[in-house]
This record gives structure tokens, sequence and C-alpha cells, in this order.
């Protein structure tokens, strides 16, 4: 197949582009730089210049493909509702570009905001958007199918961790050294699920190829970390105190990621395993947090 990858330089992206071309698919990806196109053309795809704002070649993008993979985010905080507004406006144009074709959109989302404390599967509606979380990237793929786009969703867990993570974690190892505390929020017992980024990079392939339409896939290979242990990990690492905070102590440590440090997101990926025939192969989160990669620099 030849397929479109957006968000093909970032740290999921590049790990799908890689799955990709081994399965001997060919790559196009959406790129803004020189360096990025550089990498890309070094991976043995091609580079495609344009950006999330810029529709046209999102559409000239998707138009040559017979499928289309979204990873593409702007992981600004700072301005979230913009860079969802901006993200609705991309999809809504690759679906344009797929009108009519049934040709495979995958679409990104996460399980973060599913059912909180209660076991999330893909079943389990994402909310729908609001001023407080204004992100409809799922909603707005599979509503692409009205166009005749075979659109699905693969939804990240708050973890999706390897060498290169520059997400969540990341985030708590900073907030740690700076506090030179690794902390949790009450008694910890809040569960993050978690996937490597070559998994969740398989999953991908295996839903552009074998995806049903209308299809919420999770790429979950473990359902549930308590926070806790991940802290612990993180605190054992950094030679620092781990200490359970609550209420203004836990706001000021965490800041303006108290919201993420508290979530409760047990989710299962059993349905998908049993569709696609995934199967997580690589370490889990708290192993993957023995390598030195975390926390150099």
């Amino acid at each position: 197949m030849k397929i479109f990858v957006t968000g093909a330089s970032g740290f999921v992206g590049s790990a799908v582009v890689a799955e990709l071309i081994a399965a001997g698919h060919h790559v196009t990806g959406l790129v803004r730089s020189q360096t990025a196109a550089e990498a890309l053309v070094a991976a043995g795809a091609e580079a495609h210049f344009g950006a999330l704002t810029d529709h046209d070649s999102l559409e000239a993008g998707a138009a040559k493909a017979d499928g289309v993979i979204h990873t593409a985010f702007i992981h600004d905080f700072s301005k979230f509702a913009e860079n969802c507004e901006i993200d609705r406006l991309a999809i809504e144009a690759l679906g344009s570009a797929l009108a009519g074709s049934d040709r495979p959109l995958i679409v990104t989302s996460g399980t973060g905001l599913l059912s909180r404390g209660k076991l999330a599967t893909e079943a389990t509606d994402a909310p729908t958007g609001s001023n407080t979380y204004p992100r409809v990237s799922e909603q707005t793929g599979l509503a692409q199918a009205a166009k005749g786009v075979r659109a699905s969703v693969i939804r990240l867990p708050p973890s999706v961790h390897g060498e290169g993570d520059h997400g969540f974690v990341p985030l708590l190892i900073g907030i740690a050294r700076d506090k030179e505390s690794a902390a949790y929020i009450d008694d910890g017992a809040n569960v993050w699920p978690a996937v490597h980024r070559l998994d969740a990079a398989r999953l991908y392939r295996l839903a552009i190829e074998q995806g049903i339409a209308g299809a919420r896939y999770h790429a979950v290979a473990e359902q549930g970390i308590a926070f806790r242990d991940i802290a612990a990990a993180i605190g054992r690492r950094l030679g620092l105190a781990v200490a359970p905070m609550s209420g203004q102590a836990a706001a000021a440590h965490f800041g303006w990621f108290s919201h993420f440090a508290g979530i409760d997101n047990p989710s299962s990926s059993q349905w998908t395993r049993d569709t696609l025939g995934w199967q997580p192969r690589h370490i889990g989160l708290l192993e993957d947090l023995d390598h030195d990669y975390y926390f150099i620099g």
C-alpha cells in the first residue's frame, strides 16, 4: 500500500513509518523541515512538505495514498484549545481527500478521558468535546465515514514509552528533579495504562491493513500501572524520596500536570487483540524506566 503518515518524524510516527516500511509498504511522510525530510528519506520513505494548518498540502498527500495514518498533534498545552481546532480541521481535510473512496483513515486519540476508575474498553464512548477538553480527534475522524472513508481510531494510553520518549513520563522525571521529590497523589493507587512505542507502531500497521470502518482500537499493553509504582521507579533512579501528597501540596508539586498525575484510567485491549491478532512483545513501562536514556540529560 501507499500510505501517507502525518507526524512522520515524531516519537510515535517515526516508529509507524519504520514498521510500515519493514512490512513492504510505500510510505510518504508529512514533514516541516529539511532535517526531518532527510531523516525520513534515510529511513526509506518519501518526504512531503507541509503542516497541519496547510490543508492543500494535507489533501495532496492523502489524495495520492491508498490510506492515511494521522499521528500528528501539536503538544503545546498553553494553546491546547487552539491546537485541538487545528487538529480537527486537519482531519477534515484528510477526510475530504479520501471521500468516496473507501480508503482507510486512522486517527489518533487517547484512553485518558474514558471511564475514570472503571475499566475502559474499545466500546467505551469518548466524551463529547467541551471547553474543559476540546480535543475531538476521535469524533471528527469517525465522522468521515459519512463521506465514504473507512475511518477508524487508535487510542493511545497516557504512557507511550521507549527510547526518545518526550511525553508524560519525562515530564514527571523533570518535575521530580525540580522539586527534589518523586510524588504521587493520595495513596497513588490510580493507574496509567501503557504501551511501548514499537508495539503501538505494529498496531497502526495492523489497523491500516485489516481495520474495520468505525472501529476503535486500544494500543494498551499494560492495563494499569499504579502511579505510586511509577513514582517509586523515578525516585529510585534519581536517588530521591518518594512521597504521597494531597490537596494544595500536590497542586504545588505537579502544577498544571496535576490533572494527569491523578488520572485513574484502567484500560483493556482485549477486543483489539482478538480482532487484529495484536500481541505486545516489548518491555513494560517499569522495566523501561531501568534504562539510562530516561535519566540522561
